[in-house]
This record gives C-alpha cells, sequence and structure tokens, in this order.
C-alpha cells in the first residue's frame, strides 16, 4: 500500500484560531514638576502598565485578531452505568445528546464487553492518548507508543526515537497487565537492510536491544507500505527476501527473554494493509503471505480505515470493506489461513474527517474528538445513519461551503467490535488520544 495517512494525523483546528500578537516596549522621559516635587517613578509604573494593556486591546480588537479561544473539554465523569445500560449505543443519536454525555464513563473501568486481545495504539502528538492507557489499562493486552523510526544513513542504520522513552508510563501500564510493544516503522532502504546480511543482522539487533535495554515486551513492525513504495513487493526475489527479513525479526525476539529466570519471551507484531481493490495485486498482503509468516509473529494488524480521502470523501471503514478485507486475507472456509483469524487485530479508527464538498473535491482533514465536540457545538447538526457503511455522519455550511464529517460513535464502533467477534479477530484502535472518552465502556 503506498505510505499511510494515519502517521500524518496532527489534525488541524478547525476553530477559529486565536492569535498572538507581539509588543515592545516604549520608552518615556519624565520632567519635574513646576511645583519641584521629588519624582516618583515607582507611581508612573502602574500607570504606564495599564495605558500600554489599553493600546494593546484597541490594536488587537480594531484589527480583528481578539477571538475567543476554544472552550476546554469538560472533565471526565463517572456513573454506574455503562454506555449500553444507558441505552445510548443506537442509531437514533443526537448532537445534543453526544454533548451530555461523552465525558460521562463507567466508574467500572475493569469491565470487559470485547473478550479478545485489543491493542492500542499512543502517539506524541496527541498525548492524551498517554491518560487514556492508563486509566483504561485493563480494557487493553497490547499498547503499542508509536515512537521509533529505524533508518539508513548510507550504510549505516540509525533507531530514532529513544528519546520518547517514559521509563514510569511503560513499567505502569506493565504492571497492570498490559503488554508494551512499541511501533518501529523501518524507513531504512530495503537494498540496505535486504540484500546485505550484515546490516540486515544489524537491524534486527538494534531492534532486540532496544526493547531489552527498556524491559519492552517486544515491538510492532511496519514496513510493508514503505516496501511498496520502492517496489520491492512487484520483484518476487525481493519480496521473498522481505518476508525473510519479518521472520528472522520474529525468531529472534522469541528467543530473547527479557528475565532469565522467566519464560517470557518478546513479542513481534506485524502491520499489514487492508486490501484497496476486488482482486489482490503485489501491493496487498494476501493469505500466502500471512501463512508464511504466521509461525514467526504473534500477530497481524490489519489497518481497516482510510478508506476515504479528499479526493473521495466518505465513510473511513464502510462495514462492506472490513468484511471483504478479512474475507480476502482469510478466503474462505477450509482455507488453511482461516484458522489464523485469532492472530488478526482488526483495526478501528478513534479519529474521523472533516471533508470539504467542493467539485473539486480536494479539501479535508483528519479530526479527533475534541474537534468532532467543538463541530457540534457549533453548528448543532442532525446526525445520519449511512446503512451502507454503518457509519454517522453529519453535512454543515460554513461560509457558504459545505462540509461532511464522518467520525465514529458508540454505535458504529459497537457494530465493528461485534464483527470482530464474530470472526474472532482482536482489535487494534488507532488511536486512542484522538476518541471520545465515553467510547472506551464499549470495549
Amino acid at each position: 500500500m503506498p505510505p499511510r495517512r494515519r502517521d500524518r494525523r496532527r489534525p488541524g483546528d478547525p476553530s477559529p484560531e486565536t492569535s498572538r500578537a507581539s509588543t515592545s516596549a516604549a520608552s518615556s522621559s519624565s520632567s519635574s514638576s513646576s511645583s519641584g516635587s521629588r519624582f516618583r517613578p515607582a507611581l508612573l509604573a502602574p500607570l504606564l502598565l495599564l495605558l500600554l494593556l489599553l493600546i494593546l486591546a484597541a490594536a488587537l480588537h480594531f484589527s480583528g485578531l481578539l477571538s475567543l479561544p476554544r472552550p476546554q473539554a469538560p472533565p471526565q465523569r463517572r456513573t454506574l452505568l455503562s454506555v449500553y445500560e444507558r441505552g445510548l449505543v443506537k442509531r437514533d443519536v443526537s448532537s445534543s445528546e453526544i454533548l451530555a454525555e461523552h465525558a460521562t464513563v463507567s466508574e467500572n473501568r475493569s469491565r470487559r464487553h470485547f473478550r479478545n486481545p485489543v491493542l492500542a495504539y499512543v502517539t506524541p502528538w496527541n498525548s492524551k492518548g498517554y491518560d487514556m492507557a492508563k486509566l483504561f489499562s485493563t480494557k487493553f493486552t497490547h499498547i503499542s507508543p508509536v515512537w521509533y523510526d529505524l533508518k539508513s544513513d548510507g550504510n549505516k542504520l540509525v533507531l530514532e526515537g529513544q528519546h520518547n522513552f517514559d521509563a514510569r508510563w511503560v513499567s505502569e501500564l506493565q504492571s497492570n497487565g498490559s503488554l508494551v510493544l512499541p511501533r518501529v516503522v523501518l524507513e531504512a532502504f530495503p537494498g540496505v537492510v535486504l540484500l546485505k546480511k550484515k546490516l540486515r543482522d544489524k537491524a534486527i539487533d538494534l531492534i532486540v536491544n532496544e526493547c531489552r535495554d527498556k524491559g519492552y515486551d517486544g515491538v510492532v513492525l511496519e514496513s510493508w507500505s514503505r516496501w511498496a513504495v520502492y517496489g520491492v513487493l512487484d520483484d518476487s526475489e525481493l519480496r521473498n527476501r522481505a518476508l525473510q527479513f519479518v521472520k528472522h525479526l520474529g525468531k529472534t525476539l522469541h528467543l530473547t527473554s527479557l528475565n532469565l529466570s522467566t519464560h517470557h519471551h518478546l513479542k513481534l507484531i506485524y502491520v499489514i494493509p487492508a486490501p484497496r481493490m476486488k482482486e489482490l495485486n503485489n501491493q496487498d498482503f494476501g493469505p500466502e503471505d500471512l501463512l508464511q509468516l504466521a509461525d514467526s509473529v504473534d500477530g497481524f494488524s490489519l489497518m481497516t480505515y482510510d478508506f476515504s480521502g479528499p479526493q473521495n470523501p466518505g465513510p473511513s471503514a464502510p462495514l462492506s470493506w472490513i468484511q471483504y478485507s478479512l474475507k480476502a486475507l482469510l478466503a474462505a472456509k477450509g482455507s488453511p489461513s482461516l484458522g489464523h483469524s485469532h492472530m488478526i487485530f482488526l483495526g478501528i479508527n478513534f479519529y474521523g474527517n472533516d471533508f470539504l464538498l467542493s467539485k473539486k473535491g480536494d479539501g479535508g482533514n483528519a479530526i479527533t474528538g475534541r474537534d468532532f465536540i467543538y463541530l457540534l457545538e457549533k453548528y448543532k447538526p442532525s446526525l445520519q445513519w449511512d446503512e451502507k457503511s454503518s457509519e454517522h455522519f453529519f453535512v454543515y455550511s460554513d461560509k457558504g461551503l459545505r462540509h461532511a464529517v464522518f467520525y465514529p460513535t458508540l454505535m458504529s464502533l459497537s457494530v465493528r467490535l461485534d464483527e470482530a467477534q464474530d470472526w474472532g479477530t482482536g482489535l487494534s484502535i488507532w488511536e486512542i488520544g484522538q476518541g471520545l472518552d465515553y467510547f472506551f465502556d464499549v470495549l
């Protein structure tokens, strides 16, 4: 697949931005009073400060730069009832109901409605995810902070991202029973890590040693999209070398134990794309690839999101596309790959999109839960349920331009959890810093 949009999710603020104006201090001179009284600067300073503030406020007002900041998110509230018991998981949902309920979560955070494994991604650019990972850690079997990139510099390999490591955060999650597997994106030029054995082994050593040094439980590796861009997947020999790299990494991790007195070996979860076309092509990760890696990895993070974009506005992950992706990967009943459904972490998005509905179809950006709430407060839209995609959306107008917003709801999430349950797969959430607080109740 092409490089995923998901790594660039640093959503723009749909609200008016509060500008900052800079000022320079003015110097003043004074003269003696005609009465010959003593000059006292201490008495004059407060008056000068007040005058300066008045001038600054007037300048901001008349230049149109003074605007109110977006309201802060309300504090999280607790209730004895889950979102299911409160009757909130439904198709007929209103803006007012979401605004009233989204910050209220069940006190029983240890209750799991979804029993299969759950992998939660956390990104540095949505720091709320760090807090949500700790608060709802019992909901997640695996947590993957998006911290590392393995890059090539000529014939050298560099693992970037060590500065992101937070020992206390990792330790707290592990003490609550979650496995912490940071994501590593393989950015290195394929000719370096696939064709040169010495550098291939070096790349694996860098990853394994980082796990051992930091006390991680393994890694989540993403490389398929990069290999697609470089044409690796179109060449049968290079494709085989790519698969061998993943297998070698997995086997090395499995042979590595964090504690010699235990049998707790490091794990590998591999990120794979969801197919885009009705017929699988070389860019896709198919059932044969899955079978080849099944003995060497511990799971596959399937990216069933980002179905639509600014050029083709629409739902983020139509249910029919999710179903097709699972069928294409696990094949028909009776196929050997079907028995590996438990290794799949089905992708669920906690972000949405605000698309500009123009003739060019070239506008739009990703939005987080905070952006979604702002839009509901400002436009009071009517949410509609799309039967075909099993997603909610709404349309609003701003400055004469129409927008379509697709963002997850409790109902759309519940439908996808049921689908994962039917297939026997786990979940992978991209990413928990972007969602609404009460989303965690459905897990």
